[in-house]
């Protein structure tokens, strides 16, 4: 296999919207997107609330949008997905899309809406590990996704399931509905087969991940916010996610997603094979570990370990109100208000990352402002 390419960038707040055009230049989107397609972004929304590191920035989405229109490809929408434990409306709200969508009319849908996309049954030509096993009836995806580009936002951060999370979980959302708690058990070959289907339906696909505040612990909500200001791009959806973890101080192909990705040649995960173009990393190992955040340990014995056996008693019956009722209790009326929006302000006052989120709060930040850090 021929050497995967990974751009990577260290940026600041007052250069970070040129350093995004400048990443997917390097990186080459141009050249992996289809011109003659539409370009979905696929934002990455883990909470509503605008925990730092948990969701796709302002600056991230602005720079891709600006990036994207200089290459010439100008018919991009923005498809979002909800959760058992987020809501997108909440979450483009929070998290200061909207007026980004607005000013670079950028049309928004959401892939549980039938008015924007209906869920068709779709069969792969490659062999599926897991996913025609857990949807014995039949894989579904959104119809609005074939013969189109993708773009994934990620963010830099850890996954209490997955080590880490990156643009390979990207898809996990927009792919699969909101029966996907069903392939937790198996998530790490479900994310691979998952990119097998986008190399088939998607004219192009590309990533552009948010490393500017990383997310330490276990993620992809709970998690200790880390300044680090990188941004990283890439066509290789193995590739960057591999760079990303090793930058976490994570061991790649330790990663099941990663090494069954690269096994199976949908990418690149073994740092030795990949060309970091731009910074010079090959000092960054930060030490990042995942742990667990109390409702984890539920989780993982309920996925992984000796509950494992009454997973269709527990999720596939309507006793999985009760699960997502204690999901949406412990972070939306327990971690908020109580611990994590005391770390989101804190992280605003403290941080040049904060005060640029700020100014996007208040309409000061973007391309029609100049930015100061």
């Amino acid at each position: 296999m021929n050497k995967a390419k990974v751009a990577v960038l260290r940026t600041s707040p007052r250069t970070v919207l040129h350093d995004v055009l400048r990443l997917t230049e390097l990186a080459g989107m141009k050249e992996a997107l289809s011109l003659n397609a539409e370009t979905i972004l696929k934002d990455n929304i883990s909470w509503h609330f605008p925990f730092p590191a948990a969701n796709t920035t302002p600056w991230q989405m602005e720079g891709t949008i600006l990036a994207l229109k200089k290459a010439g490809l100008n018919r991009i929408s923005c498809v979002q997905n909800k959760t058992v434990v987020t809501d997108a409306f909440k979450g483009e709200d929070l998290n200061n899309y909207v007026p980004i969508f607005k000013q670079y009319e950028i049309p928004v849908l959401f892939n549980f809406k039938p008015e924007d996309m209906a869920w068709v049954k779709f069969k792969p030509k490659a062999c599926m590990h897991v996913l025609d096993k857990i949807f014995p009836e039949g894989i579904s995806i959104p119809d609005y996704f074939a013969g189109k580009n993708i773009v994934h936002l990620p963010t830099v951060k850890c996954h209490i399931y997955t080590t880490t999370t990156g643009a390979m979980k990207n898809a996990f959302g927009g792919l699969l509905n909101t029966k996907r708690h069903y392939t937790h058990s198996w998530i790490h070959k479900t994310l691979v087969d998952l990119l097998a289907i986008q190399k088939e339906i998607h004219s192009g696909i590309f990533a552009i991940m948010d490393g500017t505040t990383a997310g330490n612990g276990p993620g992809p909500r709970t998690m200790f916010p880390v300044v680090k200001d990188y941004m990283l791009a890439s066509a290789d959806q193995v590739a960057i996610d591999a760079v990303a973890a090793k930058m976490m101080g994570f061991d790649p192909l330790s990663i099941e997603y990663i090494s069954v990705a690269h096994q199976d040649k949908l990418g690149v995960g073994d740092p030795r094979e990949i060309e970091i173009i731009g910074a010079d990393i090959s000092k960054e190992s930060w030490g990042f570990t995942v742990g667990n955040n109390g409702v984890s340990l539920f989780g993982n014995l309920a996925w992984f370990g000796p509950l494992r056996g009454l997973q269709k008693l527990f999720f596939r019956t309507p006793m999985v109100h009760f699960f997502i009722f204690g999901s949406e209790a412990y972070h939306d009326y327990y971690r908020w208000p109580l611990k994590d929006e005391k770390v989101f302000e804190h992280w605003k006052e403290t941080t040049h990352w904060g005060r640029l989120f700020e100014q996007y709060e208040s309409g000061k930040a973007g391309a029609a402002n100049r930015v100061v850090a």
